[in-house]
């Protein structure tokens, strides 16, 4: 069993940039593909940003379009922790930011976190 606990939201300006954490339990956390996710007011939940093992120390990250050049997932592997680095954000980032971990490289997220709500004004 893995929990996850996000942290880091909060209230920005349109532009501005926050970090985004997820402590996890468990004892094989380096092997677990670790995910974000966001929720926006009246939309579905979509796929942010994913961080994956492929053997070794090599990780390898995936980003929505949407995000790509604004956001940084990394991870600590010590803290069990992953990170959402959001810079230049906008408002339609506007959502309830999600942690995922699933034990593989494919098939569905496992585990989720309680959610952190990240509210970006214009």
């Amino acid at each position: 069993q893995v929990q996850l606990v996000e942290s880091g939201g909060g209230l920005v300006q349109a532009g501005g940039s926050l970090r985004l954490s997820c402590a996890a339990s468990g004892r094989t956390f380096s092997r677990y593909t670790m995910g974000w996710f966001r929720q926006g007011p009246g939309k579905e939940r979509e796929f942010v940003a994913a961080i994956r093992w492929s053997g070794g120390i090599t990780y390898y990250a995936d980003y929505a379009d949407s995000v790509k050049g604004r956001f940084t997932i990394s991870r600590d592997n010590v803290k069990n922790t992953v990170y959402l680095q959001m810079n230049s954000l906008k408002p339609e980032d506007t959502a309830v930011y999600y942690c995922a971990a699933k034990s593989g490289s494919n098939g569905p997220y496992d585990y989720w976190g309680q959610g952190t709500q990240v509210t970006v004004s214009s």
